[in-house]
């Protein structure tokens, strides 16, 4: 009886201190696309004070890349992407633990240097030879976004070059090295006083959609639903409107 007991009151303690992997607690990896940064890196600020067992890191960056990174391999539990086109490549590979759930909406604009030098107006300014008009390869997001709206809009234009996200292209404008690219509204706010934003009428816009899921793989897969469940609820909701984001 008293080796029993003992037995009884190991099998315990091992559960209290943390013997069963899949309780709340440890870390999670949040592969996010670019565009995410600001505002997931807040809102995992958030989602540790509310879940203090568990620690969040984040690896952002083309929604490509990262979705052949986890493809391949990569350490991550969660997955958002800027587009439901590679969360796809996810969910055909069997990577997604649940249905991927859309939590954001975003719209497109074209971003110039700080007081608009050449007066870009429009999508057709963007045709000029003498504009230097950065974007990502199609594989990319924003890359393929960009590509539909010059389409629309009936506009050729030869990129000088491509980035490997849209931050590049963030970048490359606010920093003179190009004259203007196509991006997401929510990077012209982010890049605040270095930079200015055109807007695109709707009628040849493109609405990003924004999906996230925990990952089949996932090293903790109860931390992993709690961050997505986190996006998604009232206080990660919030999070993404004061970054710009549209309801989902």
């Amino acid at each position: 009886m008293p080796r029993l007991l003992v037995a009884i009151a190991a099998v315990v303690l091992a559960t209290a201190c943390g013997g069963d992997d899949r309780q709340e607690g440890g870390e999670i990896v949040v592969f996010a696309a670019a565009s995410l940064t600001g505002a997931y890196a807040e809102i995992g600020e958030a989602f540790m004070v509310a879940h203090p067992g568990i620690a969040v890191s984040f690896n952002f960056g083309s929604s490509s890349d990262l979705v052949t990174q986890i493809n391949e391999g990569a350490p991550a539990d969660v997955f958002a992407s800027a587009d439901e086109a590679n969360m796809s490549k996810l969910s055909e590979a069997g990577g997604n633990a649940a249905d991927p759930q859309v939590f954001a909406t975003n719209v497109l604009e074209i971003i110039v240097e700080r007081n608009n030098p050449l007066g870009i107006s429009g999508v057709t300014d963007l045709a000029d030879r003498d504009v230097v008009y950065v974007t990502c390869s199609p594989d990319v997001p924003i890359g393929e976004y960009a590509a539909q709206v010059l389409e629309s809009a009936g506009v050729a234009v030869t990129p000088a070059s491509f980035e490997e996200n849209v931050k590049g292209i963030v970048t490359k404008v606010t920093e003179g090295e190009a004259d203007a690219g196509i991006v997401y509204a929510t990077d012209v706010i982010a890049a605040g006083t270095d930079g200015e934003g055109v807007e695109i009428p709707a009628g040849i816009n493109i609405v990003a959609t924004y999906p996230v899921v925990a990952t089949a793989e996932s090293h903790n897969a109860d931390g992993a639903q709690a961050f997505v469940d986190f996006v998604l609820s009232e206080a990660g909701q919030k999070i993404l409107h004061t970054y710009g984001f549209g309801a989902p």
